[in-house]
């Protein structure tokens, strides 16, 4: 199957530049195409992994990817759905998270006998000469053109600084360089992107004469229209270290109903035949289909031992077992406890509550039990003897557990 009906089929194309020419050119030849990524962070998350997963359908289907590293970019910040101007990083924080990202990614894309390049853009973009920048890309872009786009329009009313305003452009530079350097004609990135995508498209037909492609993805977001990946303790993160294998398990298991067979057709590689059929159990039964998502999701980027450890973690704490490895766990100093530690304490201590009165409200409201007990007294100590096996745990509503151990 062409890579450009498999994507589509799957539920990611939202935008296209030229249907028919990109899907008559995934069919007749190996296609060098690039997906951008702005360090941002010092870890992928959740919002990422669809670019990631239809770059991976594309590698699967011989094309080429480069992976491109915002090294420079990040210097600048997209405003692309940003009510403020980004928060500047320094160009330490931004080599560390650079640095992150090529380590994520690799888990994901194969870069064995060249099938897959990755370039960061401050090798071109750090050192241009702004005069000269101007003079040969800023005179294709019309300002009254870019002030219609809607990455601009919604920040106009509280202020758009001019550095953020030369974004478009710097992105647009980035496709005109790998087309130069590399082949490459064809763009792709969440749907947010279009207006900068369609930018580096026009470069490249301005001083090139060539006709570029860009290709855009459904972000992710519930069957509501928010965005999903976001938690309690704030995005869902790739890295185990920011969010636990464990976590990131729950997280699928839990999601909604209705965006059940959405997230399998994007977030694995199961085949559609299959997601078509978990898609449309009902009931009671769809939670086979949650706990595939969150087997297959957790497999992908933590690998298939964590997932079953998840999974098996999961499973015990719904029939009410305990089984170590993949649940969240703190552990306490035996002392801490010879005299009793008041359960907000040891609520704030174990990150289950971002503050005092929020531990407040869970207790009046029925939402912590400790092995299984609800704890509803503000003031309840809890000591050595609550401990089975230097172990002792805390649920949090109906789906938050969190064990202690004594050391």
């Amino acid at each position: 199957m062409n890579a450009y009906d498999v994507l589509l089929e799957r539920g990611f194309i939202q935008q296209t530049t030229h249907e028919k020419e990109i899907k008559d050119l995934l069919n007749k030849e190996k296609v060098t195409f690039y997906i951008g990524f702005d360090p941002t962070a010092d870890s992928l998350h959740v919002g990422h992994f669809v670019t990631v997963m239809a770059m991976s359908h594309m590698q699967k289907a011989g094309h080429r990817p480069i992976v491109l590293i915002g090294g420079g970019t990040a210097m600048v910040g997209d405003p692309t759905g940003k009510s403020d101007m980004r928060k500047m990083m320094t160009k330490e924080i931004i080599a560390h998270n650079v640095s992150c990202f090529k380590g994520q990614l690799s888990k994901f894309i194969s870069f064995e006998n060249d099938a897959a390049i990755m370039v960061n853009n401050g090798d071109w973009l750090l050192n241009l000469n702004y005069v000269d920048f101007l003079r040969e890309i800023g005179v294709h872009f019309s300002v009254n053109r870019m002030l219609t786009f809607e990455c601009f329009k919604q920040r106009l009313e509280k202020g758009l600084s001019f550095l953020e305003f030369n974004y478009m452009l710097m992105q647009s530079y980035d496709f005109l360089e790998l087309y130069r350097k590399y082949n490459c004609k064809l763009q792709l990135g969440g749907n947010d992107q279009w207006s900068n995508i369609l930018g580096g498209v026009e470069l490249v037909r301005r001083l090139h004469g060539d006709t570029s492609f860009g290709m855009t993805f459904s972000l992710l977001t519930t069957s509501e229209g928010k965005k999903m990946g976001k938690t309690e303790k704030g995005a869902l993160w790739l890295d185990p270290e920011k969010t636990t294998p464990y976590d990131f398990y729950q997280y699928w298991r839990n999601i909604d109903d209705a965006d059940v067979k959405k997230c399998l057709a994007l977030l694995t590689f199961l085949p559609m035949e299959e997601v078509n059929k978990l898609g449309q159990l009902e009931g009671a039964e769809i939670n086979k289909a949650k706990e595939k998502l969150a087997f297959e999701v957790t497999k992908i980027v933590h690998g298939e031992s964590e997932a079953i450890k998840a999974d098996t973690a999961a499973k015990a704490l719904f029939l009410g077992g305990a089984v170590g490895g993949s649940i969240p766990t703190t552990n306490l100093d035996t002392s801490e406890f010879s005299e009793g530690m008041d359960i907000i304490t040891l609520l704030e201590k174990t990150k289950l509550v971002p503050s005092r009165s929020e531990a407040r409200r869970l207790i009046t409201q029925n939402g912590i039990k400790l092995d299984g007990q609800p704890i509803t007294d503000l003031n309840y100590q809890v000591n050595e003897t609550h401990f089975k096996d230097n172990s002792l745990m805390i649920q949090k509503g109906k789906k938050v557990f969190h064990r202690v151990c004594l050391q």
